[in-house]
């Protein structure tokens, strides 16, 4: 058997479990880099994904019990594969080793009494995890997984050394993944889409049109793209438009300017509407069959009957009252009002989802794309299953929120008649300061707090695009986390770190004085008449460009630093040279009013303590507001139910006046530069005339959390 994959990224645990279980594989790194790895078998057929590959090796190994004795071991040890997914992620590393190190307190090995393949995925996870691994391993913080470790490379040495000399080595892991426009992933992301045929794969990232995308969908979109790439298959968009109180043309256009945004590539745009006639008849269908009935309990007393698992009066009705009821709906009478739809599941099950869910309800408002013509609609729970069969879709990607309405969504399939739909479950973003609920982000809208959906306080893809965000940062930050189904609350703070990877080495430097006291420093010996320099934007990055830099006798800088001068202090003026203050002049309140000095250029740059920023006198400095934000909430986390408006913060943002040198006139909206000594920043409004400031955005780096007080 050949074994195909990326050179940057070896499937450890494929390579280790062949060589302890003696099975030959002709190794062949020769793919591209992000392409998952490929089994090759000698009757030419193919598998492909690291997963499905291992599990494989278990099956044809003559290793008893390796990939389990029985089902119910077979299925202990899927668990762990999916468990040693974590010693990829560095944020839940250590987390990771405590749980084993505790697990293995009473365990020999993690399933049965022998090695199995479970082993080998935790056990590469940790080699490959290289000095991490090697300083907990001497700390004998984990004592029980260091033994469970050290015994099997004792027992397997002839071949794991040989193992960890080639593919892991003196130092560390072995390199990441790539993925698509340079954005890495670790190599342990890697998931496999369980029942995932390549070339069958068909997704759907179905966001309901109710307000803009914002970062929790993003990680839903690009997860749907990462598998429909892997598997060969494709995605497609559908709008979750059921819901006429809450949804609108804007935010069906702006979702496709997010998604377009975040690179999806897919191959049609749908609507559940475009169903409606299709829903109405299944609904009719099942009354017909007795598997739906009309209900018209008031919603609360039915939603106690539905806690207390107690029947409806309306359980049990004909199905022709039922009928009839169900034309009343239809139709909007008042007696239609009254009623829903329910479905007759099981009202005595644990999982409440099931007792008897609601399919249908009356709803006056038109509706944004087709108007008054329905005057009832299907809830999610209906339409979800039935347009996922309905459409072809052979896996649905939902958040772990939804896990207790699995078992209803199958349900409610095969009571459709359609075959099953597989889910996959991923953890729900979370991320400190921010809510992402739509419904409280539409409140923040509506008492302007913010200005609109795009602002560069909302987690929406606009405003944290428009706060200075690169997409290839949101994309490598939500791909480093995976398809995990841990629950994880994130800080903005890492993706910001990522963000100035990306923007620093190309992004021009410009100089700007605050204008609040800001100082003069008068050069004696300095020339009279102004002369200009052309400098790189960038010393680095000549893509970047070229500026125009002027030189003067009087120069501006930010009284802070005027502060930090002493008389007959040596300082260096950045891209000039150095400089002597002689005079410090002050108000009669003690304000630093002007400083005096004179050019030292001979001086030697490294032995002054000050790298003072300094701009020419001149009409042509650009009026400058940069403007901070803090975050929208106090709390670093609600709980679910929690009222936030407590917890709103007074005061989201800051603006400072400031100038800066000429050549600023030249940007455009969403230039990303960074101002010397003073951060990164984002065009958010262009030059237009003198009396008008050009409006920067303060990008965070990752560095300087703020939190809100």
């Amino acid at each position: 058997m050949e074994l195909l994959f990326p050179a940057d990224s070896p499937p450890l645990h494929v390579i280790a479990a062949a060589k302890i279980s003696g099975i030959s594989l002709v190794t062949n790194p020769t793919l591209d880099s992000g392409s998952p790895p490929t089994l090759v078998l000698a009757s030419g057929q193919r598998l492909h994904g690291a997963l499905v590959i291992l599990r494989y090796i278990g099956r044809i190994a003559n290793l008893p019990g390796f990939y389990g004795r029985d089902a119910y071991e077979s299925s202990q040890i899927d668990q762990w594969l999916d468990y040693a997914l974590l010693f990829g992620s560095g944020s839940e590393f250590e987390g990771a080793c405590r749980f084993v190190d505790e697990y293995l307190l009473q365990n020999t090995f993690l399933v049965g009494n022998s090695l199995s393949i479970a082993d080998v995925a935790v056990w590469t996870g940790l080699a490959g995890a290289g000095p991490r691994w090697d300083s907990l391993r001497k700390s004998k913080k984990y004592q029980n997984l260091v033994r469970w470790f050290n015994s099997i490379s004792a027992e397997y040495d002839a071949v794991l050394s040989e193992f960890i000399a080639t593919y892991v080595g003196k130092k560390g892991p072995a390199k990441a993944a790539s993925l698509e426009n340079g954005v890495h992933a670790n190599e342990t992301f890697e998931v496999d889409l369980p029942h995932a045929v390549v070339g069958k794969v068909k997704l759907r990232f179905a966001p309901e049109p109710s307000g803009y995308l914002h970062i929790g969908h993003a990680k839903a979109a690009l997860l749907n793209q990462y598998f429909a790439e892997r598997y060969k298959g494709e995605v497609i968009i559908r709008f979750d438009d059921t819901n006429p109180d809450k949804e609108s043309n804007e935010f069906v256009d702006n979702l496709l300017i997010d998604i377009a945004t975040l690179g999806i590539r897919y191959t049609a745009v749908t609507y559940t509407s475009d169903y409606f006639p299709q829903l109405m008849e299944m609904a009719e269908k099942l009354i017909r069959e007795g598997k739906a009935y009309v209900d018209d309990t008031p919603r609360e007393k039915m939603k106690e009957e539905r806690m207390d698992g107690i029947e409806s009066k309306c359980r049990n009705n004909s199905v022709e009252e039922n009928l009839k009821l169900w034309k009343e709906m239809i139709n909007g009478s008042p007696r239609g009002l009254m009623c829903c739809v329910r479905g007759k599941l099981d009202m005595q099950n644990p999982n409440k989802t099931l007792r008897d869910p609601v399919y249908y309800r009356c709803n006056l408002t038109p509706h944004h794309r087709i108007g008054s013509k329905y005057k009832l609609y299907p809830t999610y729970d209906f339409c979800c299953p039935f347009v996922d069969a309905f459409e072809g879709i052979t896996h649905a990607l939902r958040s772990s929120e939804y896990h207790d309405r699995n078992e209803q969504y199958y349900r409610i399939q095969t009571n459709m008649g359609f075959r099953k739909v597989h889910l996959y479950e991923f953890s729900r973003l979370n991320m400190v300061y921010t809510l992402l609920s739509k419904r409280k982000l539409l409140w923040f809208v509506q008492h302007g707090i913010v200005d609109s959906w795009d602002d560069a306080r909302f987690p929406t893809v606009q405003g944290i695009v428009r706060r200075g965000l690169k997409i290839e940062a949101l994309i490598q930050f939500i791909l480093e986390q995976g398809a995990s189904k841990n629950l994880n609350l994130m800080e903005w703070d890492k993706l910001w770190a990522i963000n100035k990877k990306i923007i620093d080495p190309v992004c021009p430097r410009y100089t700007a004085v605050i204008e609040e006291r800001r100082v003069s420093l008068i050069l004696t010996d300095g020339p009279k008449v102004p002369f200009a320099r052309i400098l790189a934007k960038h010393k680095k990055f000549e893509g970047a460009g070229e500026k125009s830099v002027t030189y003067s006798n009087k120069l501006w800088i930010d009284y802070a630093d005027a502060e930090s001068i002493s008389v007959n202090e040596e300082v260096t003026l950045k891209d000039w040279g150095n400089a002597i203050v002689k005079e410090i002049s002050k108000d009669e309140n003690g304000i630093i009013t002007e400083l005096v000095g004179v050019l030292h250029l001979e001086g030697n740059v490294k032995n002054t303590k000050l790298k003072l920023t300094w701009l020419a006198d001149s009409s042509e400095l650009v009026r400058l507001s940069l403007v901070d934000f803090d975050y929208l909430i106090t709390k670093k986390k609600l709980d679910e139910d929690e009222d936030f408006v407590p917890f709103v913060n007074p005061c989201t943002r800051t603006e400072t006046l400031a100038v800066g040198e000429s050549d600023m006139r030249n940007l455009n909206r969403g230039d990303v530069i960074q101002l010397e000594r003073k951060g990164y920043y984002r065009c958010d409004a262009p030059f237009i005339r003198p009396s008008k400031p050009v409006v920067l955005y303060a990008i965070p780096d990752g560095k300087h959390q703020t939190v809100g007080k």
